[in-house]
């Protein structure tokens, strides 16, 4: 890369926060959805209906003209969809939320990013929130996070879930085990996508999470098939399950932490017992300019939810999986073409096996 190339680089850094906003507040100033309703608006009258200056928005408005968002009529000054107006509103939506999570959850947080480097701790929660911890905390406390990211996370699972149940087996009659299950929309869809006779779930979390998830499970109406443990990882594995599985979670911790929980599973399951494992995963060249795993992960795992974290390599998954006792029987990564060209994460499965 010449110097040259290399400052345009930097250039594209700069940029990007200010994008981001431009666009997004396009949005929530409802300039969009006007502009659906009654194309060929101007400056003015989008000013006028949505109560803001008209020079702002003309200023706004530029960015999305020249990305080829919305169109321009120079002889007329009116504004109307262009790209925009082609895009499905459900994919639209789906794109939203994730803008909306990055706003709420990220933006703010990583103004704070050296520091939670330095710290292994999500300083922005602190200095923004008065929360020390996690994310996966602070959403219990504060609901602008809780419904940002939660909302996320649900579309998230709901999209991620079916392709997982294809690609793991789960026989007849199997006691299952939700490692960290949250509050329970794992388990409906491990016992919805993988019916069968005398098959038995289990959601395993913190225990403030059991009032949540049990009315979860009766609202799904599969109350008399999927139960809750209340617990913590790091200190133990319930026992007596003979498939684990292990969902957006991983992911969220360095090795050390990242082998206790494998080595917990372990100790868990009898020899032949297995785990299945679902993580997002970096490319295995990491230049891959396909893959925005690496753009957005490790600033959001360290700056925004544990201060640690962030997805590897699927061969790096496999290796720890067998440093902890498995045989890894499948490890697949989903294929880009398959997934919506807006979505960041592209999943992997490792499927594995306890050894004697």
């Amino acid at each position: 890369m010449t110097p040259e190339a290399t400052l345009a680089r930097f250039r594209e850094y700069m940029v990007g926060p200010a994008r981001f906003m431009n666009v997004l507040s396009c949005f929530e100033l409802g300039i969009i959805d006007t502009l659906r309703e009654s194309p060929g608006m101007t400056a003015a009258k989008l000013g006028a209906a949505i109560g803001a200056k008209p020079d702002a928005v003309e200023q706004l408005l530029h960015l999305p003209v020249k990305d080829g968002l919305l169109a321009y009529d120079e002889t007329s000054g009116g504004y109307s969809l262009d790209a925009l107006a082609s895009v499905a509103k459900a994919d639209l939506r789906r794109a939203l939320t994730y803008l909306n999570m990055i706003k709420v959850v990220a933006l703010r947080q990583l103004f704070y990013l050296t520091d939670s480097v330095r710290t292994g701790g999500v300083v922005g929660l602190k200095e923004l929130y008065g929360y020390e911890g996690t994310l996966y905390g602070a959403v219990a406390e504060h609901q602008d996070l809780r419904e940002s990211w939660a909302t996320l996370m649900d579309t998230v699972t709901a999209r991620i879930d079916p392709w997982f149940f294809d690609h793991v087996d789960i026989p007849p009659g199997s006691r299952v085990l939700d490692l960290a299950g949250n509050t329970g929309l794992g388990a409906i869809n491990t016992y919805q996508l993988k019916k069968s006779p005398g098959l038995k779930v289990t959601t395993f979390d913190l225990p403030e999470k059991e009032e949540e998830c049990l009315e979860n499970f009766r609202e799904h109406g599969v109350a008399e098939h999927c139960t809750f443990i209340g617990g913590d990882v790091f200190e133990g594995v319930p026992q007596g399950f003979d498939i684990v599985l292990i969902k957006h979670f991983l992911d969220m911790f360095d090795k050390s932490d990242v082998v206790r929980i494998l080595e917990g599973v372990n100790r868990s399951l009898e020899v032949g017992g297995q785990v299945n494992v679902m993580v997002p995963v970096y490319p295995e060249n990491i230049k891959d300019t396909d893959n925005y795993n690496v753009d957005f992960f490790p600033a959001f795992f360290i700056g925004c939810t544990m201060g640690q974290g962030g997805p590897q390599k699927l061969s790096t998954y496999r290796t720890w999986l067998e440093e902890c006792g498995f045989r890894v029987t499948k490890a697949i990564t989903r294929d880009s073409a398959e997934i919506p060209p807006d979505v960041i994460p592209i999943p992997a499965v490792l499927c594995a096996t306890k050894t004697a």
